[in-house]
Parts: C-alpha cells; sequence; structure tokens
C-alpha cells in the first residue's frame, strides 16, 4: 500500500471494513477485533491512527516490534481456528503507522480464547449471543444447514402418507405399498415398510433422524406444516397504489400449507391481481398475464428454496400499481451478489430442500432461474438488503407503463 492510498482509506473514516487504533497493547481485545473481522467479510486494522483519522503520534520502533509479536501470537494462540493477517509499516510524514489486513475467514466460525463469537457490526464490533446469528454462520460455511434441523415434535407419523407416496412412486418408481401377499383381492394393498423400515427410508432420504422429521421434510410432506411453522408462510397483499398502505388494500391473503401448496397459491394470487392482455385471442380467452407466467414460477420458487430458514419470518409478496415485489427474508448466501446472479452462479442455502424441490416445484437447480426470469421479462430488478437481512426482487408492470404514457 502507497502513502496516497493509505491517506484516501483514513479520509474515509471507520466502516465495517476499516478499524482506526491509536495503539493497542492488550492482545486479548486484538484478538477480538481479529475475530470480528474474520466471521465477517474481512478488513483492515490501522493502528497509529486516532478515531478521526489523524496521525497525531504515530507508532515507535519499539512499537512496530512488540505489535509483530502481539500478532503472530494472538493470531495462532487467541484467535479459534488460527488465522493468518498480513501486515505493512509505512511511513507518512515521518510517522509509521502499522496496516493489518484480515481476509474473511474460510473456516467460519472463529471464536476468541474465551470462547466468544465476534462480528462486525458497522464501525464496531459485538458479540453473537442470539442462537439464530450463530446457526447462520455455521451454514455460510456449510457445517449445518436450516432444512436439516430437526422439527420438534414432529415424527413420521405426521407425515401426509398418501402425498408422499405419490411422489415417492413418482421419483424413485417405486410404490410403498404391494398387494397382499398371495393372490390379491380386488387389487387390495397393504404397506410396504414397518414404522423402524419408514423411519430408515426417511433417513436414507435425508428427511429424518431416528424418527424424527427435519425441516425439510416438514415443509415437503406434513399434513400441514403451517401448524407447527407457522413463520414459514407466504404473506400476500395488493394495493392501489404505489407505496405500501396499511389502510387500503384490494386483496390480501397468508398463504398456508405444504411448500408445493403455497407456490400454487401465491403464483394464482398474483395472476388473479394483475392485468391480462386480449391481443389476438378470441373474446373468450382469459388473456395473456402481463408479467409471463414463468417468470413468476421462477422468483416464487426462487423465494421458498432459497430463503433462509434460520429466521423465523414470512414471505412476503407486494402487488403495487407499477410492480410486484417478492421479498425473502436471508439476503444473498456467502459473497454472492446481484451481479452473480445475474449471470448464472448460485450458491445452494437449504441442499436438502433444493435435492428435492426440483421434483415438485418448476425449480431445475442449475442457478438458471433468474437468467430464465431475465429473458422473458427484462424488467426486474434484485436488492440485496444486507443491513435488513432480506432479499427482494421487484418485477415491474408493463401495464402501468402504458397507463402512464
Amino acid at each position: 500500500m502507497e502513502e496516497l492510498e493509505l491517506l484516501k482509506l483514513l479520509s474515509l473514516g471507520e466502516d465495517s471494513r476499516r478499524q482506526f487504533k491509536k495503539n493497542i497493547h492488550n492482545i486479548d481485545s486484538l484478538a477480538a477485533e481479529m475475530v470480528a473481522f474474520s466471521n465477517s467479510s474481512g478488513g483492515q486494522i490501522f493502528i497509529g491512527i486516532s478515531d478521526d483519522g489523524s496521525i497525531d503520534e504515530g507508532l515507535s520502533r519499539e512499537d512496530i516490534n512488540r505489535l509483530n509479536e502481539m500478532l503472530s501470537n494472538a493470531a495462532s494462540q487467541k484467535v479459534i481456528p488460527p488465522i493468518n493477517p498480513e501486515n505493512q509499516v509505512i511511513t507518512i510524514n515521518d510517522k509509521l503507522v502499522m496496516v493489518v489486513n484480515i481476509q474473511e475467514g474460510i473456516n467460519k466460525p472463529y471464536q476468541d480464547s474465551s470462547s466468544h463469537f465476534w462480528v462486525k457490526s458497522g464501525a464496531d464490533k459485538r458479540k453473537l449471543t442470539a442462537r439464530e446469528e450463530l446457526q447462520r454462520i455455521f451454514q455460510s460455511s456449510n457445517l449445518i444447514h436450516a432444512d436439516e434441523i430437526l422439527a420438534k415434535g414432529l415424527s413420521t407419523a405426521d407425515l401426509d402418507m398418501e402425498y408422499f407416496q405419490q411422489f415417492f412412486q413418482k421419483r424413485y418408481g417405486e410404490s410403498l405399498y404391494e398387494a397382499e401377499s398371495g393372490v390379491a383381492k380386488c387389487g387390495e394393498t397393504h404397506f410396504r415398510y414397518s414404522t423402524d423400515a419408514l423411519n430408515k427410508l426417511l433417513s436414507n432420504l435425508n428427511l429424518a433422524k431416528d424418527g424424527q422429521l427435519n425441516l425439510a421434510a416438514a415443509l415437503l410432506f406434513t399434513k400441514n406444516p403451517s401448524n407447527y411453522l407457522p413463520a414459514f408462510i407466504v404473506k400476500a397483499a395488493a394495493f392501489p397504489s404505489l407505496e405500501l398502505t396499511t389502510e387500503t388494500y384490494l386483496d390480501s391473503r397468508d398463504i398456508t400449507g405444504k411448500l408445493s401448496d403455497i407456490f400454487q397459491q401465491t403464483l394464482s394470487f398474483i395472476l388473479i391481481n394483475i392485468h391480462h392482455i386480449q391481443g389476438d385471442q378470441g373474446i373468450n380467452s382469459i388473456g395473456i398475464p402481463e408479467i409471463p407466467r414463468i417468470v413468476l414460477e421462477e422468483l416464487i420458487a426462487n423465494a421458498l428454496i432459497h430463503r433462509d430458514y434460520f429466521i423465523s419470518a414470512p414471505v412476503r409478496v407486494f402487488i403495487f400499481l407499477d410492480r410486484v415485489e417478492i421479498i425473502s427474508p436471508g439476503h444473498l448466501p456467502n459473497n454472492l451478489t446481484v451481479e452473480n446472479i445475474k449471470a448464472g452462479n448460485s450458491n445452494i442455502r437449504n441442499p436438502v430442500l433444493a435435492s428435492f424441490a426440483n421434483h415438485i416445484l418448476p425449480y431445475r437447480g442449475f442457478g438458471s432461474g433468474i437468467l430464465r426470469a431475465l429473458q422473458n421479462h427484462p424488467h426486474i430488478d434484485f436488492e440485496d438488503d444486507r443491513a435488513a437481512n432480506l432479499f427482494k426482487a421487484i418485477i415491474y408492470r408493463p401495464s402501468y407503463e402504458s397507463v402512464s404514457c
């Protein structure tokens, strides 16, 4: 780093990627800062810099030697697992400044020697205490996935066996039932699996453990998952305006049920509340949706499958005069950006759910859904709101443009 580059960075002030320290004498405090950067998006610690970005005294040669040793000890002994920061000493107006570069960790979560987990919160850091936040860090390192978490109180007895049988027959070409031994009487059948055998089958399918269903199984195959998981629904509303209002709406619905039911009902809600274009079709035709059906299918499926299920909140669908918004809990996982997903990149947050969903929903799982939506309707914006921890797809309605013009 050159002097001019350093001065430019200092002029920007502190934020989640830059921390200013006049000096550091406590190794545990240094380790906590390093843990916070490693658990977040990485960043730089500027030592010898005042909080306002000025260089009053800088560092002495003795400070540099002491800090080098402290950095080495903190990174190897006080940060768990160990990290490997890089540091550089820069001279500005005969004053010494140390810049410590800490990369985003690849072995999250990191903790200090007191077993505390830290993350960046703006220019400061904060200790993680919420279970959901810790789970999310484990999720980002592929150590745990929300859809594999056991759904408390749900066992194989809660499965909708008729629905699961239909899925199993279609997916694996094998029935859960078989004809009665000997000559079948009028096609009589009986269940092929004992309770233990069914539990083993579900465990092999990664849908249960020791007879207890996980979240993916609950969402996909139980009789009414919304009774047990009331946060994982879709709240939908249509407004006669350009902005969200609480007093007036055209239509409103809490959409519940299995994931397949939620998908179909959400799609139906949007189609009912947007315009249909007659075009060259006959007078008795219902018309073509102003937003192509395939676009809605892709974006609804994307919201249901890739949302963050560690967040106890519903997917929200808002229909305004000029646009449809589909809002998913959880920002894009790991280092994905809006530009990445527009280029076809993907990162599967809920692998079990995704592996079954492509046999239940119009979901292919190749990272092509966003591309397909854009190809069929280019007027879509995406917002990855990391501060609010949500992802928003904004689909603009062409009928509003024609009316406005």
